[in-house]
């Protein structure tokens, strides 16, 4: 036997299930959010968790031990990632994914076998036909599913509002905005833009809601209509983060074409996911992305930048290409 070979790898992907379920069941109880607050002993974590005595001390020092908590003599932190980003109290939450994931990803992802052998999906709505209709007609689910849509396009928003360059532009419309967390970092950091957020209509008021908390009702508006049944907002910019991939591919073209009509000449089209490495050996999550959506989504695929920027051209943009934005994400630009 080779003794440099070492199944440790294989082991820690095999069962990383485990601290997954630790981190998403520390979110949905709050805990990182109640010691934002403050400090606090085994004994005061586990009062104000509900936790039973024997899992307590195991279940918290195994975030300390995966660095998501310190620990210094009995008294526990947050960790400075988990401070920023798992306090639902702070803007910078990120944690509604992880949420969305323990409620509805976690279990639907125990069925990823019958998904490779079946290639149908393996969700909690497996027996409704429209499940993004499904999702948006439950106010609880709908609740958070935008919340995880903010969680999940935060990083990537801030970068677009980095790296383009906006002051050739003067609006921009969001297609598939949810609570509004694109449009809302674009105008923060250039205020010289308007925008607006198309989704459907029900999404109205936490969009509105969370533009308002965010005081930009003055430059923000919401857009309500159906992406395939109704015409795009016309702007000189416009973005699709995380909604190509949800389509088949006649959806995908059909969405693409629809924001070239919208677009005027020079206009600027963003799609922004987590865009496979064209060789499609590294963005290991976009790949496992394409897996969820094989899971989510009657048709949904992921793709890698080559693909998007060929669809691209076929529905007319004459200038294509893809820039990373940061971790897994990448954005692909058509100009028309």
């Amino acid at each position: 036997m080779n003794k440099q070979l070492s199944p440790e790898r294989l082991l820690s992907l095999g069962m990383g299930f485990w601290s997954a379920k630790a981190l998403i069941s520390a979110v949905e109880f709050g805990l990182f959010t109640r010691l934002a607050q403050g400090r606090a002993d085994l004994g005061e974590l586990t009062r104000a968790l509900g936790l039973h005595e024997r899992a307590a001390r195991d279940f918290l020092d195994a975030l300390v031990a995966l660095k998501l908590l310190d620990r210094e003599d009995g008294v526990y932190s947050n960790s400075p990632e988990t401070d920023f980003f798992l306090d639902r109290a702070k803007p910078s939450y990120v944690g509604g994914i992880l949420e969305m994931a323990n409620a509805r990803l976690y279990p639907s992802w125990g069925r990823l076998s019958d998904a490779l052998k079946t290639g149908q999906r393996q969700n909690e709505g497996v027996d409704e036909d429209d499940f993004f209709g499904a999702i948006y007609s439950d106010p609880e689910r709908l609740r958070g599913f935008l919340a995880a849509m903010s969680g999940i396009s935060a990083g990537a928003a801030m970068a677009i509002a980095a790296k383009i360059p906006w002051k050739d532009f003067r609006s921009f419309v969001d297609v598939g905005a949810a609570q509004g967390m694109v449009p809302v970092t674009i105008a923060r950091a250039h205020s010289h833009l308007t925008g607006a957020g198309f989704d459907l209509p029900v999404v109205r008021p936490a969009f509105e809601e969370f533009v308002a908390q965010h005081g930009l009702s003055d430059r923000l508006r919401f857009v309500p209509g159906d992406f395939f049944k109704d015409k795009l907002p016309t702007a000189d910019v416009i973005v699709m983060g995380h909604v190509l991939h949800d389509w088949n591919m006649e959806e995908k073209r059909v969405l693409l074409a629809k924001a070239y009509e919208a677009l005027p000449k020079g206009g600027m089209l963003i799609v922004y996911e987590a865009i496979i490495d064209d060789d499609r050996r590294e963005n290991a999550f976009g790949l496992l992305m394409s897996l969820n959506m094989l899971i989510e989504t009657p048709g949904g695929f992921d793709y890698t930048g080559a693909d998007c920027q060929q669809w691209m051209r076929e529905a007319g943009f004459a200038e294509t290409r893809v820039e990373h934005l940061l971790g897994p994400d990448s954005m692909v630009i058509g100009v028309k």
